[in-house]
């Protein structure tokens, strides 16, 4: 049993035989896609998937104090908004650096441009 399966049991996700090693195979390569500036608009939408449900299956409990739907309440001193905010402080920052780069894409040193550069210049020598 993996750390990721463990954890999916723990917070209540369904399948989570399944789920974890696909979750993890979907962080992991679109991370590096995200790294590589490899299609940065299409790499970013399943990792916005992934947070927006990491986020609605471990923070939203935090929020209500109770459990939500299949999603158990972990165990703090505090529940409540300022408890949420404080344990989904990464979670914000990723949510907002993935919004960013599914809006602007990547910048002019990613394989993204490398390869549009060469599309361009292919184009302009025919």
């Amino acid at each position: 049993m993996t750390l990721a399966w463990a954890r999916f049991i723990k917070i209540g996700i369904p399948a989570s035989e399944v789920m974890a090693p696909f979750v993890s195979g979907v962080e992991i390569v679109c991370g590096v896609m995200l790294l590589a500036g490899l299609l940065t608009r299409l790499a970013a939408i399943p990792l916005l998937i992934d947070i927006s449900v990491a986020f609605l299956s471990t923070k939203v409990p935090i929020l209500l104090g109770q459990a939500f739907g299949m999603f158990t309440l972990p165990k703090l001193p505090r529940y409540g908004f300022l408890s949420m905010v404080h344990e989904a402080r990464a979670d914000f920052s990723m949510l907002l650096g993935l919004l960013f780069l599914l809006i602007v894409g990547a910048g002019k040193w990613s394989l993204d441009a490398k390869i549009a550069a060469a599309g361009e210049r292919a184009a302009a020598a025919q």
